[in-house]
């Protein structure tokens, strides 16, 4: 009984879950959409040397294509990512680069289109095919260039590799085919990198890459494997350079020049961050940087680096300049004797718009008035009078000597000689 009575209701509910999806498209303007199980598609692989070209068909009728527009949901997944990759097309075919992958799980499903209005009328479901890729005996390859023509690339072997296979590199740009030149090797005398220099790259033109490996031992074609990137894309660029600081208006100002590159030197185009000994670091887009100058530590420093942001996506950094020195204690002190010598030259300039204007230089500068005729008879009559009274009290020394010398009899012969000798020796016998 109690299934008997759940039927009705279930069926009751999905009548009412249908007719509430009809209203609600029917109100929205759109068409219902009609059953697509019959859809399906065929799916096939072409290998090519670097790719795999995926094909499909459907299994519409004539009519059907007149009537609708077709079109193609194209999902695919490489084996070693958990990226899933997603589009819709028109065509029948999808290129599919391996690059270094193992293999790639795909699905495509088929849309028709209402002419008219674009809504979609009729979806069918997924049809699916999983590819496996030969043997990928490398890994990790990462690809750098530096000094504008300087060129790198290094890779790992992996462990399951067969012990005699080698590994050979070769590039091609702009219709010129490159051999490495010299090769990087490990312990076990495998090739794990090539370095390359002289290359001059166009920076709206890709660099192929071919890496084979190679069986040694039976002398087999061997397995390509191959890449490309944009050489603005995997450009290093070397520190900027020019980097210098200066004081202005109370703030430490850092100046800079971007290094050369590949590709566009505009100045959108770069990204710096700067280093300041115990700041945070902070990005840059301009080719200055300023802040507050306060007392700072001794030693404190500036660097720089750099890459490309806005005109090309670039994720490799730069190496940071060489340390330009702000505030050790030279640097400070030329500082300090800056602020000084302009302290005193404002002090003193204005020292002087002062006197200008309230007249004292004319005071300081004024010159001294000579000395009228009353003073002058003044000074000379004085100067007289004080050598009248100088003669007076030489001539009143001079009689009370002799006083002395008359009252003193003659008896004693030996004390008149010493009285005359008294008198010479005052400078008073010629008297």
């Amino acid at each position: 009984m109690e299934h008997v009575t759940v039927i009705p209701i279930m069926l009751i509910l999905s009548f009412l879950q249908c007719k509430t999806v009809v209203s609600t498209s029917l109100s929205n303007g759109q068409r219902d959409l009609v059953d697509g199980t019959g859809l399906h598609n065929v799916l096939w692989i072409i290998k090519n040397e670097s790719s795999v070209t995926l094909f499909w068909n459907n299994n519409l009728t004539k009519e059907e294509t007149d009537k609708y527009t077709v079109k193609y949901i194209l999902s695919y997944k490489f084996f070693n990512t958990t990226h899933e990759r997603k589009e819709r097309l028109q065509e029948k075919q999808k290129r599919i680069h391996l690059d270094l992958h193992p293999g790639f799980n795909a699905k495509v499903k088929t849309q028709l289109f209402a002419k008219e209005s674009e809504d979609v009328i009729k979806e069918g479901h997924w049809t699916e095919l999983s590819y496996k890729a030969p043997p990928v005996y490398i890994q990790n390859l990462s690809c750098i260039i530096y000094n504008i023509s300087s060129f790198n690339c290094t890779w790992h072997i992996k462990a399951e590799a067969p012990e005699d296979i080698q590994v050979f590199f070769t590039c091609r740009h702009v219709r010129k085919d490159f051999e490495c030149q010299q090769y990087i090797q490990n312990a076990r005398k495998k090739n794990v990198g090539c370095h390359m220099k002289e290359i001059y790259f166009q920076a709206a033109r890709k660099i192929y890459l071919n890496i084979t490996v190679r069986d040694l031992r039976n002398n087999s074609g061997g397995l390509s494997y191959y890449k490309a990137f944009l050489p603005q894309t995997i450009e290093k660029l070397n520190p900027p350079i020019n980097v210098s600081v200066s004081l202005e208006n109370r703030s430490i100002k850092i100046h800079w020049k971007p290094p050369p590159t590949i590709g566009s030197a505009r100045r959108k185009c770069f990204l710096y961050q700067v280093k300041i000994t115990d700041r945070k670091i902070v990005n840059v887009t301009a080719e200055t940087y300023e802040y507050p100058f306060h007392k700072p530590a001794k030693k404190c420093s500036a660097q720089v680096k750099v890459k490309k942001e806005v005109c090309v996506r670039n994720k490799i950094w730069s190496e940071w300049s060489e340390p330009v020195f702000i505030h050790n204690e030279k640097t400070l002190d030329v500082m300090l004797l800056s602020l000084m010598v302009f302290g005193v030259l404002i002090f003193f300039g204005g020292l002087i718009c002062a006197c200008r204007r309230y007249s004292c230089l004319e005071v300081i500068t004024m010159p001294v008035p000579r000395p009228s005729d009353n003073i002058q008879t003044w000074l000379a009559a004085d100067d007289i009078h004080h050598q009248k009274e100088m003669s007076m009290q030489m001539q009143m020394h001079l009689e009370i000597t002799l006083g002395i010398t008359l009252g003193i009899t003659k008896d004693d012969g030996d004390e008149n000689v010493q009285q005359q000798r008294c008198l010479k020796e005052s400078g008073l016998e010629d008297l």
